[in-house]
């Protein structure tokens, strides 16, 4: 099995961005959208390694919105709403990469995804819901087998120290890295970094 990037999501709390920024993640998100649970109005002033990519999460947002948050230094967006193409392609600049989140369920339609196809740089794959994730409900990977798009993709949705080992069998060359949230928290926005150096051990083959 390849490396997998990582990426640990709903960052909110300085120490304790400060204590996960030690762990060899790939991308740390931290989410602009105001009915989440883990919402933070601002990008927080804390260093973080250069090789951990600054990534803001974003439902439905206002490209002047999104503009103004590259500015504090985002290296990624996550886009988990409605978002067009067209939309995507306006927020891409040179230095961010595009991650457009779809939730997945048995009504799923791929043709959905067809117009994004060389315009993102990832897909990301969670659990449908109406709060646009976050619910830690795992959908049925089975599903990712009728995945018919070349685009590399994470895998979302209820990951944990149980699951995570499932995860690592599957064979997709298309899965591209996990993203955990949720079930490593010890109350939203603030993770176990016990747990998530647990799972890192699990990932990394140590």
């Amino acid at each position: 099995m390849k490396d997998l990037k990582i990426k640990v999501c709903g960052m909110r709390e300085p120490t304790n961005i400060q204590a996960l920024s030690l762990l060899p993640i790939d991308y740390m998100g931290f989410i602009f959208y105001e009915k989440s649970a883990r919402y933070t109005p601002e990008l927080p002033n804390i260093p973080i390694p250069d090789q951990i990519k600054k990534t803001g999460v974003f439902v439905n947002a206002e490209k002047t919105y999104i503009d103004k948050k590259i500015a504090q230094g985002l290296q990624a967006l996550q886009l988990h709403g409605q978002e067009s193409p067209m939309f995507c392609e306006q927020v891409k600049t040179a230095h961010i990469e595009i991650i457009k989140a779809f939730g997945i369920n048995t009504d799923t339609s791929w043709e959905i995804l067809a117009p994004y196809v060389g315009i993102v740089d990832y897909f990301l794959f969670d659990t449908s819901s109406p709060q646009h994730g976050g619910t830690g409900r795992v959908f049925d990977w089975e599903l990712l087998k009728s995945y018919p798009y070349d685009v590399p993709y994470f895998l979302s949705g209820g990951l944990d120290l149980t699951n995570i080992p499932s995860a690592l069998t599957i064979t997709d060359e298309r899965l591209i890295g996990l993203d955990i949230n949720s079930k490593f928290e010890i109350k939203p926005g603030l993770k176990d970094i016990d747990k998530l150096q647990q799972a890192l051990k699990i990932i990394r083959h140590e």
